[in-house]
């Protein structure tokens, strides 16, 4: 209960225009990155989704340089390619071209946009209540595109409301709220690059719980990601203000 008062404690937004900015936010980072994920995925291979979807960072790097000013080291640019470079090693160089793969590539641009947003407009809300509803307003459009396009059905088991609960409270609220978190504090560029572990840690966790097999381009791979991460947010630079936001340049 003390929880619940709490909650509703914290500032809402007071003005229209800021519930438009949650409300984008939603339509690009929730329902914009969902379903085209999910759409791909029934035409294209998990892995190739993966390598298209996890074009994020890069994205990042290429829009914030390109719409919010931001400045990248050419080291920095490096680590962005080399990540990605390491995904498409470690999910094994899976590509073919289908209407999934444009949808997946379509996941990755609305999840980069989405980021930038949250950083542009993120200060302004509190991390919670900004995770609250513009995952609100994103699931409100995926379920009016469920209805329009589909025959959604539930079948209620042990195992679905598993499912839906960790999907709800570990892979969405814990999630988002400290990815939100992150982007307001940091660069976006530095904090998208930890993306490129996702697929990485993907084959890693079928290795622990489906028994598949890890072939020797996943180390490849998994090295890849980790020295572009490292390129990425190696602290060897001096802060400068450019527009408003932080960014760095070498010394």
């Amino acid at each position: 209960m003390a929880i619940a008062v709490r909650l509703l404690r914290i500032p809402h937004p007071k003005s229209f225009s800021q519930w438009v900015k949650i409300a984008v936010i939603g339509s690009f980072q929730t329902a914009g990155v969902m379903s085209c994920i999910f759409l791909s995925l029934r035409t294209i291979p998990a892995g190739q989704s993966s390598i298209l979807t996890f074009m994020n960072p890069l994205l990042v790097v290429i829009f914030g340089t390109i719409f919010m000013k931001l400045s990248y080291s050419p080291r920095q640019w490096t680590g962005v390619i080399l990540g990605f470079i390491g995904v498409f090693i470690t999910l094994g160089a899976q590509l073919s071209f289908e209407i999934g793969s444009l949808l997946a590539f379509l996941s990755a641009v609305s999840w980069a946009i989405g980021t930038l947003l949250i950083k542009k407009w993120g200060n302004d809300f509190n991390t919670w209540l900004l995770t609250a509803f513009q995952m609100l307003f994103g699931g409100i459009i995926l379920l009016i595109g469920s209805l329009i396009l589909e025959n959604p059905h539930f079948q209620v088991t042990g195992t679905s409301i598993f499912i839906v609960l960790w999907l709800a409270i570990m892979a969405s609220i814990v999630q988002f709220a400290g990815w939100f978190y992150l982007l307001q504090k940091g660069d976006p560029g530095k904090t998208s690059a930890f993306l490129f572990l996702a697929p990485f840690f993907g084959v890693l966790s079928g290795w622990v719980l489906l028994d598949e097999a890890i072939n020797s381009y996943v180390t490849i791979g998994g090295l890849c990601i980790f020295t572009g991460i490292f390129m990425v947010n190696w602290t060897g630079s001096r802060s400068i203000e450019v527009g408003s936001l932080e960014t760095s340049i070498e010394k």
